[in-house]
This record gives structure tokens, C-alpha cells and sequence, in this order.
């Protein structure tokens, strides 16, 4: 369980390998880890809860109590043998012999519920780190989008002096240089709101913890680092080793567990009872014991065994029903991921560096009086597109590799992994 924690941690590396080892006072996704492991209540409480299960066994554990009894007969009434002379004076020790292996039972039950919460604390804290990593993505998204927001306030920077020199030579109307100029402030404008969604984004991270003002600057990565899958049919295998998956079993063994200690309520137990009695008329003592056992147990246990045999019967049924929707989140998921990766890998190989190209191309011409600034303008403005276009199908590629690393509990960053985020050339 625990390597499939580390795991879920290694599927983003390729996000935070890239940070230089000068940037130590930055939050990495392995510092956030570490944060809500030791902060998170979700956590907390499982751990509480074990506690609570603890108290169960020991009270499962106690066998039933001794009953110590006195009881004085004739003491009041009529006739010759009534009145304190007559007093009788009975004490007795009383209990409850147990049978059909009704203590076993209460302690395997106990114990089962114990065992499945170490299960029940692992699956929710691959949950919270899976949940770590989409939100330290979210960060890492909004400082590549400001990043972009830079590529295109350059951009647009050298249409607004293209304009102004070509409005001062006459060649284009002042028009022109006022729609470079709402197209510069267009860009800064984004830039300002990648700024916020950070502060944001980053609020959101440090609420997993608890921390209401964070201070932190998280380590930019590289979200366009890709690694290749393995087969989906060994994905598909490697579901079976899932908590979700892992929790069916432990709750069998609950079940099975109940099931016993119903059918151990087919046997009746046996009440026995030994005592002395005193008579004061003669000052003598006698001794007594008795035993019953109450008839119709097997009949009464007969609608709890039935209940529990249900109950184990179903587990099977619900274990199918998430097989299945296990396997359609992970086929959703790998599809989802190769097409981003492929998309990812095509834009930056062939589509933003023709469209470098292009735009470059489009400056000179422009001011060299060959074409117009809507041209112009238009490459600017694809060329942008297509790299948030880019960085969208990455973030998307890393959100359903975050959800394959949750379902097999493996790590995708040993093999060779694409990193086309599409430079110019």
C-alpha cells in the first residue's frame, strides 16, 4: 500500500524534475505531500476511529458477568412457617455459559472491523494525494498560462512599434496603432488574471492543510513531460491491487465474521446458577444449583443467519458493479490521456513552430509594407491559440495520467516520455 503511495506521487515527477535545486524555499508536490499527511483531518479521523474499534475488541472480549443475588422468603405472611423465625435466606451466584463459539465470533467481527480500517486510511490517502497533485497542477497551469500571457504581451509589443513606425511614415492610419494597442492591453489583461487564478489556485492547495494565508511560491514544472503508458491490458490487471479493490476483502471478512456470530446464535447457552440457603428455624443450610437453557434459539437465529448470508451474498455483486465502473474510469482515462498526448505532441512538432515561422515571416512583410496588420495580428493570435490549445490537451493528459496513477498505484516516469511543448525554429 504504501509503494502505491509513492507511486501517486512519482505521477507528476516530470512536473517537478525540472526545478532547479537554487529554488529549495519553493513548495514541490513532494513538500505538499508531506503537509497534508500530517495535517489532513480525513486522516485524523480514520486513525480516531481505530481507536474507537480498539474499545469494541476489548468489550467483544469480556465474557458475560458474574450476578451475585440474595434473596429472604417468608418473612412476612400467615400461617405456623411465616414471620422472622421462619425467615429463609438464599445466596446465590449466577451466569451465563456461553456456547456455539459466540465469544470466537464476537472477536473475529471485532477484529475485522480493525483490520479494515488500515485498508479504509490507505485508500483515503491515496484519494488526498491524487487530490494534491490536481490541485499543485492547477498551480503549475496558471503559471504557464501567465507564461504565454508573456509570449503574446511580446507579441503584440512589437505590432504597437511596427504600427506607431509606419503610422509616423505615413503608411497606415492612426487606426491601426490603436487597435496594436487594444490588443496589447488585451494580453496584459490576461496576464493580470493568470496572476489572480494563481493566488487562488494556490489558496486552494494550502486549504488541504489548513493554511489560511499561504506565503509559499510553488516550484514551476513542466507539464508538457508525457511518459509513455504500458498496455492497457496490463493496466486492467493491475486494478485488481486497488484500495477499492483491497476494501472488498477486508469487508468479506467483516461479513463473513457476522454471518458466524449469527449462526453461533443457533446454540443456546445455558444459564447456571449455585447458591446456599439458610434456614433460621433450624439454623440450617442447604445447598442449591440449577440450569436452564432457553428453547427456540435455532428458529429465532434463523432471520439474522438469512440476513447475514444476503449480506456476504451482495458483496459480491457490489464487488462486480465496481470492477466495472473501475475499468470504464481507467478506459476513459487512458483514452483520454492518449489522444491529449498525441495532440500535445503534434502541436508542438509541427504546428507551433510553422506558426513561428510564420508570424516572424509576417513582421517583415509587414514592415516592409507587403502585407496588412490584420494579417499580421491574425499569425499573432494563432500562434497563441495554438499554444493554450497546447497547454490545455498537457493539462488534460496529466489530469487522466493523475487518475490511471490513483487506479493501478503505478508510476509512469521511468520510460521515455514526450516533451514537445513546440519551440520556435
Amino acid at each position: 500500500m504504501r509503494m502505491r503511495a509513492a507511486a501517486v506521487a512519482a505521477c507528476l515527477m516530470a512536473l517537478w524534475a525540472s526545478v532547479p535545486a537554487t529554488a529549495a524555499e519553493k513548495m514541490t508536490l513532494d513538500d505538499a505531500f508531506r503537509r497534508v499527511q500530517q495535517a489532513h483531518p480525513n486522516l485524523r479521523l480514520v486513525d480516531a476511529r481505530r481507536d474507537v474499534l480498539s474499545a469494541e475488541l476489548d468489550r467483544a472480549e469480556l465474557r458475560p458477568s458474574l450476578n451475585l443475588g440474595v434473596g429472604i422468603e417468608n418473612v412476612v405472611g400467615t400461617g405456623e412457617r411465616s414471620g422472622f423465625d421462619s425467615a429463609e435466606t438464599t445466596v446465590t451466584l449466577a451466569s451465563v455459559f456461553e456456547r456455539g463459539g459466540k465469544l470466537e465470533a464476537r472477536r473475529a467481527l471485532a477484529q475485522s472491523r480493525i483490520d479494515g480500517v488500515a485498508v479504509e486510511r490507505e485508500a483515503k490517502r491515496l484519494d488526498l494525494l491524487a487530490e494534491v497533485a490536481r490541485r499543485y497542477l492547477a498551480v503549475v497551469a496558471v503559471q504557464r498560462q501567465r507564461e504565454i500571457a508573456d509570449l503574446e504581451i511580446e507579441q503584440r509589443r512589437r505590432t504597437v512599434a511596427g504600427a506607431r513606425h509606419r503610422f509616423t511614415a505615413g503608411a497606415s492610419p492612426q487606426s491601426v496603432v490603436f487597435a496594436a494597442e487594444a490588443a496589447l492591453s488585451r494580453a496584459e489583461l490576461e496576464r493580470a488574471r493568470a496572476l489572480q487564478r494563481e493566488q487562488s489556485a494556490r489558496q486552494h492547495l494550502a486549504a488541504l492543510w489548513g493554511e489560511r494565508d499561504p506565503q509559499f511560491a510553488v516550484a514551476s514544472g513542466n507539464p508538457y513531460a508525457l511518459p509513455a503508458l504500458d498496455p492497457f491490458t496490463q493496466l486492467a490487471d493491475w486494478l485488481e491491487r486497488t484500495p477499492e479493490i483491497a476494501q472488498f476483502t477486508g469487508e468479506r471478512r467483516i461479513r463473513e465474521a457476522r454471518l458466524q456470530l449469527a449462526r453461533s446464535q443457533a446454540t443456546p447457552d445455558w444459564n447456571w446458577e449455585v447458591g446456599a440457603r439458610h434456614f433460621r428455624a433450624g439454623n440450617d443450610v442447604g445447598l442449591l444449583a440449577s440450569i436452564s437453557m432457553p428453547l427456540g434459539s435455532r428458529s429465532r437465529a434463523q432471520p439474522e443467519i438469512r440476513a447475514a448470508e444476503a449480506e456476504l451474498a451482495l458483496l459480491e455483486v457490489e464487488r462486480e458493479s465496481t470492477d466495472v465502473a473501475l475499468y470504464s474510469t481507467l478506459a476513459e482515462a487512458h483514452g483520454r490521456y492518449l489522444s491529449a498526448q498525441l495532440e500535445v505532441r503534434l502541436l508542438g512538432r509541427d504546428v507551433i513552430p510553422k506558426l513561428g515561422q510564420a508570424e516572424k515571416a509576417a513582421e517583415r512583410a509587414y514592415r516592409a509594407g507587403a502585407i496588412s496588420y490584420l494579417e499580421w495580428a491574425q499569425l499573432q493570435a494563432e500562434r497563441t491559440l495554438a499554444r493554450k490549445q497546447q497547454l490545455d490537451a498537457a493539462l488534460d493528459a496529466q489530469r487522466a495520467l493523475i487518475e490511471i496513477q490513483r487506479l493501478t498505484g503505478q508510476s509512469f516516469v521511468d520510460g521515455p516520455a514526450t516533451n514537445e511543448q513546440g519551440e520556435d525554429r
